[in-house]
């Protein structure tokens, strides 16, 4: 690749994500300067980035946007729009990607088995259970555990849902909620078109919500997972198939839950990631790591990819 293309990383934005976007930003800035890229030019995206993208000419954008609008297809149309190459999925695969319901609704049908659930209504939540519990209650169309909740048999939230207490329903409209899926947290990222590895995620109290992907110390990552062989294939043949239906490019990472008492029958996806983190806490870096491929290595290939 000719390093002296200028390559722009958007960054930032004002989803929930914002810092952790910033911190994947500057880690893909750090890692292209040390690889000898001459023209490298960080963005912090606000509502004037189309001007300031038209200003600066970029030859492709490294997309580092987390959550909406940078993850839902609204920048993909836009960069798409403004004829300039970018990273990660494209405007269709974005759309489909970040709505947890729909994406569902692409992959089982090809057989990828996903928790059941159900989109609700978060005011509907102070009268009734919308399914039996326990279940997650999440936002659909949101990443990195933002507004998560697992409400318990013992009423942690109260039964039914308090109105007065904390929890995803105080800030989004709708939400989807899921039958809780007991059993391990697991990850695997998607490069190209192959499967790099399996990771368990151990949280050091509670679940792996956004606190504990983005706070050094409390989440132990176990890299290769110490899983089963059949078990570790079927869950990279689940994301590497789930990436190629719903059309990613660059690096995706599909996380899974799974009760071993059932063995594969226990193997849940629970969604797909179009573009992944980049921090130094970030588990597609880890398994890039893993399998040999520095972290500079692993931004200049989603940069190949996108050209």
């Amino acid at each position: 690749m000719n390093k002296d293309m200028h390559v722009v990383v958007l960054m930032g934005g004002w989803s929930a994500e914002r810092e952790v976007s910033r911190m994947s930003g500057k880690g893909i800035v750090e890692a292209l300067q040390g690889a000898g890229w001459s023209r490298v030019t960080p963005l912090d995206m606000d509502r004037d980035v189309a001007h300031r993208l038209a200003e600066l000419k970029p030859d492709v954008v490294f997309n580092a946007l987390h959550g909406t609008p940078g993850e839902d297809g609204t920048v993909q149309g836009m960069l798409n729009l403004m004829g300039i190459k970018y990273t990660h999925s494209g405007l269709e695969t974005s759309v489909i990607a970040i709505d947890k319901e729909l994406t569902k609704m692409v992959l089982v049908p090809h057989g990828i088995r996903m928790p059941a659930g159900k989109v609700v209504d978060s005011e509907s939540l102070f009268s009734e259970d919308p399914i039996a519990r326990p279940f997650v209650l999440k936002p659909v169309n949101e990443g990195s555990s933002v507004g998560v909740a697992i409400v318990t048999a013992e009423g942690n939230y109260g039964n039914p849902i308090g109105r007065d207490v904390e929890g995803p329903w105080n800030h989004f409209e709708t939400l989807l909620a899921e039958p809780f899926i007991k059993g391990r947290e697991l990850t695997v990222a998607v490069l190209g078109d192959e499967a790099l590895a399996v990771t368990e995620l151990k949280p050091t109290a509670g679940f792996y919500d956004y606190e504990a992907k983005y706070t050094d110390g409390l989440t132990t990552h176990v890299c290769p997972a110490e899983v089963p062989a059949d078990i570790a294939q079927a869950m990279m043949k689940m994301a590497l198939d789930a990436h190629r239906i719903l059309g990613c490019k660059g690096a995706s990472r599909s996380d899974f839950r799974w009760d071993d008492e059932q063995w594969e029958a226990g193997l849940y996806l629970l969604e797909v990631n179009t573009q992944p983190g980049m921090t130094p806490l970030s588990l597609v870096p880890e398994q890039a790591k893993y399998r040999g491929i520095s972290y500079a290595q692993l931004v200049e290939r989603i940069i190949e990819e996108a050209l």
